[in-house]
């Protein structure tokens, strides 16, 4: 359990309520057990192109698909993929495409396929720019998520919602989630009235969120957890 997260959270004003709710729900301990955990900067940073790379093509591939299928298949992709190396990746040809996009071994997604060459190209260009894209995701504004998030929509090929939120997530960079669940509390705590995909609700959903870190010193990621958890 996180030291103190009861005392820490419990009770106040606007996310105590939230954080009781799951408490009851799940049990405190369950909940305290089950809150991801996010990198720090310097972490962020260690981590190579390659890896990001790796974990923006299985959420790509991932996304509308069952996962088990994608992770047993993941072997065929580290081949297909020479190992998620950008440059390698960036520099596949149309005729080199359509061949991976005929191997039985991994997922015979055209357009997620083509996504991995244009994806392996943004991380080339981030890194090109900041040194790497863990340098990037290191030094982008913590209080600005939804930026980042709109950032890899719309630089990132099929890196909009749920996958691009997936993939900062698993890459440790903190973030929360539009889940159904933590839509329907911010719907409930009169932030939203629907899922925030215009400037203004994802403004106010970034607000509420920065002022929920900023009362219980919790990170974007264990806050969304939280209200995921809260809804029954």
């Amino acid at each position: 359990m996180l030291p103190g997260l009861k005392e820490q959270v419990s009770g106040m004003s606007s996310f105590g309520p939230i954080y009781d709710r799951a408490a009851s729900l799940k049990g405190a301990e369950a909940l305290a057990a089950s809150l991801p955990v996010c990198k720090t900067a310097d972490e962020l940073k260690q981590v190579s192109d390659d890896e990001y790379l790796r974990e923006m093509t299985r959420c790509v591939f991932r996304s509308g698909f069952v996962w088990q299928v994608v992770d047993n298949k993941w072997p065929g992709f580290e081949t297909a993929f020479m190992c998620f190396v950008p440059r390698a990746v960036a520099h596949l040809s149309d005729e080199a495409l359509a061949e991976i996009a005929q191997d039985t071994a991994v997922i015979r997604n055209h357009q997620k396929i083509n996504a991995t060459r244009d994806n392996a190209s943004l991380v080339l260009s981030v890194a090109e720019q900041h040194g790497s894209l863990g340098a990037f995701l290191a030094d982008w504004p913590d209080d600005d998520v939804v930026g980042l998030q709109q950032y890899l929509k719309k630089a990132g090929s099929r890196l909009g919602g749920h996958t691009g939120q997936y993939f900062l997530r698993f890459s440790g960079k903190d973030t929360f989630m539009f889940s159904k669940d933590v839509v329907r509390v911010l719907i409930e705590q009169g932030v939203v009235d629907r899922e925030p995909t215009s400037k203004k609700g994802l403004s106010a959903a970034q607000a509420a969120f920065n002022d929920w870190r900023e009362e219980t010193g919790l990170a974007f990621c264990k806050l969304s957890q939280i209200m995921a958890w809260s809804v029954g």
